[in-house]
C-alpha cells in the first residue's frame, strides 16, 4: 500500500493558455509515465488533484491509463498550501494519488521522510511520480520508487 505524489505535466505559458492547461510535451510525458506505472501494475485507489487545469489534467491521464475512477478536486494541493494538514490525512492503505504543483510536491516529500519540509529529499519532474510507503516503526515514510520523464 502506498501514497504517490505526483507533479503535474508541462504546461502552457499564460500568454497561450490563461488557464496555463498541458503541453503537448507535456500530454506525451504524462501519459508515458502513467502507461509505464500501468505496465508495472500499480494500483491507486483515488486520486485528488489542486483543481488547476494542468493538475487536473494530469490526474485524468493517471485515471485513464491506470483505470481509476475516483478523480476530484481537493483542498490543501495548492503550490504555497501548508503539507502538514494533508499529510495527516495520507493514509497508506487507501493507494491514494496527489497531484499538485511546486514546491507543495518536494515540501509534502520531505515532511513525510524527515518530519520537516527543510530538506529537499527527492527533486520532482514535471509529469513524476513518487511512490512513499510508511514505515511502521517510526511514522515516518520511505521513498520506494519514482518514475520520471528524464534520467538527468
Amino acid at each position: 500500500m502506498a501514497l504517490y505524489l505526483v507533479q503535474h505535466g508541462k504546461n502552457l505559458p499564460k500568454e497561450i493558455d490563461p488557464d496555463q492547461g498541458l503541453s503537448e510535451e507535456g500530454l506525451r510525458e504524462v501519459a508515458r509515465i502513467a502507461k509505464t506505472a500501468a505496465d508495472y501494475n500499480v494500483i491507486i485507489g483515488s486520486i485528488e488533484h489542486s483543481g488547476k487545469k494542468r493538475a487536473a489534467q494530469t490526474a485524468e491521464i493517471f485515471a485513464q491509463k491506470i483505470g481509476v475512477s475516483t478523480v476530484s478536486a481537493a483542498e490543501g494541493l495548492k503550490p504555497l498550501d501548508d503539507v502538514a494538514g494533508k499529510a495527516a490525512t495520507a493514509n497508506p492503505g487507501a493507494n491514494q494519488m496527489l497531484v499538485g504543483h511546486l514546491p507543495f510536491m518536494e515540501r509534502m516529500a520531505a515532511y513525510l521522510t524527515t518530519g520537516s519540509t527543510d530538506y529537499t529529499v527527492f527533486k520532482f519532474q514535471n509529469g513524476g511520480i513518487v511512490c512513499l510507503d510508511k514505515l511502521e516503526d517510526s511514522g515516518l515514510w520511505a521513498i520506494q520508487w519514482a518514475l520520471m520523464p528524464h534520467v538527468r
